[in-house]
């Protein structure tokens, strides 16, 4: 099934004599420049009912702005009665606690079964939202908090609180090796330069900071908190590996745990067969996109890094 979409809007007056891409990057900020750059020289921007071909010409402030999405196939992005685990809704926002094994949106090797095919299925008006209201994204196999908008006044409130940092989005994590001290990472990532699937430290990356404390200790592991303050991708498991301590199952960015010798057959066991990231987003702390009213939820760890914390521990008390 095929079919055309839309978006409009106003440029604002205080946005004269800036360049048309800025103008639109900014009053669509779910699109990035790059993308709104294309919608321009592909003819596919109005101007006041006039097309509109020149990144850089300046605008004067209150025109109305259209851009002609094309033709999208929707045929791959089919609904799907696939439990969510919605902690909240309204008529704006629903807040989503992910488990881990679960893709937030479809690609090479997942066209369905995903987040996405469930939001569909749960509230279908979210197809004409870009990127299915999908604000931030979290990793198959990490679990926990995501905010999605309803519609496309929530979701340009919601990037934008992103961007300005008023969003607060914290995970707990199980990392290899002893942390003594609390601290933050400030090391741009970009995309590794051999290995296209990664992610990797690289001074002409963009930039990425994430603070991290140390909630326990145990013999050879440590259970921290980490807040973050950009949203880079894999930046908590490529910022953890900078400080040779990866995540507990990481497949892409861990190393061999030389502790494996070390501790009872039972909780070798458990860490070798830990299939996933130790990775949780366990608080979200945002503003309403239309009331402004600030909400706060808190998710509970997964039942199997609470059965690993466990082991830990029993390991810490018992040696």
């Amino acid at each position: 099934m095929k079919k055309a979409r839309s978006i409009s809007g106003m440029i604002k007056k205080s946005q004269a004599a800036h360049r048309l891409d800025k103008a639109l990057t900014e009053l669509f900020p779910y699109y990035t420049r790059s993308k709104i750059k294309s919608f321009i020289v592909n003819g596919l921007v109005k101007i006041n009912g006039k097309i509109a071909v020149i990144p850089k010409k300046k605008v004067f402030g209150n025109e109305h702005v259209q851009i002609q999405l094309g033709v999208e196939t929707t045929s791959y992005l089919k609904p799907q009665a696939i439990p969510l685990n919605i902690i909240y809704e309204d008529e704006d926002i629903l807040v989503i606690n992910k488990p881990h094994n679960f893709v937030v949106h479809p690609g090479a090797g997942n066209i369905d079964g995903t987040v996405l095919n469930g939001l569909l299925y749960h509230f279908p008006p979210i197809a004409n939202i870009p990127r299915g209201g999908i604000v931030h994204r979290l990793d198959k196999d990490t679990s926990g908090l995501m905010v999605v908008a309803k519609n496309l006044l929530a979701q340009a409130n919601l990037i934008k609180q992103l961007q300005t940092r008023k969003i607060i989005r914290e995970y707990e994590a199980i990392v290899i090796g002893n942390m003594k001290k609390n601290g933050i990472i400030e090391q741009p990532i970009a995309r590794h330069f051999t290995k296209r699937i990664c992610m990797a430290i690289n001074p002409k990356g963009k930039p990425a900071t994430t603070h991290y404390s140390v909630i326990e200790n145990f013999r050879f592991h440590t259970y921290i908190r980490l807040r973050l303050e950009t949203g880079r991708t894999h930046q908590i498991r490529v910022h953890m590996l900078h400080l040779n301590h990866p995540l507990v199952g990481d497949p892409i960015y861990g190393w061999k745990n030389r502790s494996l010798s070390l501790v009872s057959n039972a909780l070798s066991a458990l860490l070798h067969n830990f299939n996933r990231q130790a990775l949780q987003a366990t608080f979200l702390r945002l503003y309403h996109p239309v009331t402004s009213v600030e909400m706060t939820w808190n998710a509970p760890l997964q039942e199997d890094m609470l059965a690993l914390i466990t082991a830990l521990r029993n390991d810490y008390k018992n040696n």
